[in-house]
């Protein structure tokens, strides 16, 4: 049960660090629905491509069925230098955004099964999926070590809060586009705390698989 929860820690801090900048992009789609941009086209693109992106980290997972995890732990140092890159460089760095164009045609049909059906398989929604990907890219850095040394259980829980925390990213998004003055707020502090959560990210990370005993134990055994 601590290992599971321990999961569950590591990736809400995980998810919530690594996409800030989605809720941003998320409030610039949701601004742009009309009758050609549905909701559900950016819904169902978010989810295509974070899983676009958690397929590319799941290497992680998979080199850790062989290496001790006590050693996996090691891969904390990266969002670690990570953090401490983007806290050095934070004010030289902007944020591009890219943006979706709507000069596609609605598809629709009295069959709601269908309809979902062209939802998923619409021009819009992969665009969004690829945009999703583009400024994903980042993360699948961090997902990597998080992924590695966690055991099936462990790996199950994480990509479950992942999934679900898309959907509260999104109706996140979708309320804060009401909300302009909460939206500002977001887009300006946000960024000065995310090196700050990489690295107690990293850290957890360490300790989590007992990185830390390896080192005094190295340091202090003998």
């Amino acid at each position: 049960m601590t290992q599971l929860w321990a999961a569950f820690t590591e990736a809400v801090i995980a998810f919530v660090a690594t996409n800030i900048d989605d809720i941003l992009i998320l409030l610039l789609f949701f601004s742009q629905v009309d009758a050609n941009f549905r909701r559900q086209h950016i819904i169902f693109g978010q989810y295509l491509g974070f899983a676009a992106i958690i397929i590319a980290s799941l290497p992680g997972f998979l080199g850790g069925l062989f290496i001790p995890r006590e050693w996996i732990g090691f891969l904390g140092l990266l969002p670690i230098a990570i953090g401490f890159k983007q806290l050095v460089n934070q004010e030289s760095e902007t944020t591009e955004v890219q943006t979706v164009t709507t000069d596609f045609n609605q598809s629709s049909h009295s069959n709601p099964l269908v309809s979902f059906l062209l939802s998923i398989l619409h021009p819009q929604t992969y665009q969004v999926a690829a945009v999703t990907l583009a400024n994903g890219g980042d993360n699948i850095s961090i997902y990597i070590p998080l992924f590695a040394g966690k055991s099936f259980a462990s790996l199950g829980v994480t990509l479950g809060v992942f999934f679900l925390l898309v959907g509260v990213w999104c109706a996140v998004a979708y309320l804060l586009i009401r909300q302009r003055a909460i939206a500002h707020i977001l887009s300006r502090y946000g960024r000065a705390v995310i090196p700050f959560v990489l690295i107690c990210l990293g850290l957890l990370i360490m300790y989590e698989r007992g990185t830390f005993s390896l080192i005094l134990h190295s340091r202090w055994g003998n």
